[in-house]
């Protein structure tokens, strides 16, 4: 888990900014954390590949959504 120094910052209370992830100012670059963070998950993927989510994991991010700390997931599958 990243500490004070992670390279998450959130803006000053009221400032209506957004949350900014910069991997090049991660403490946790090249660590097995970073091999492990949700961005680098994402990041590296390769064009057209899916992100593949598990049971457990989407609960997570369900219940998360629910409680307004993630925005809800706005995938919808085409059909047809």
């Amino acid at each position: 888990m990243p500490g004070p120094d992670s390279s998450a910052s959130a803006p000053p209370p009221g400032a209506g900014g957004g949350l900014v992830i910069d991997c090049d100012e991660c403490a946790m670059q090249g660590t097995s954390a970073c091999a492990d963070c949700v961005v680098t998950f994402i990041c590296s993927r390769e064009p057209g590949e899916a992100v593949v989510v598990d049971v457990a994991e989407e609960r997570a991010i369900r219940l998360l959504s629910t409680a307004g700390l993630l925005p809800a997931l706005r995938h919808v599958r085409r059909t047809g």
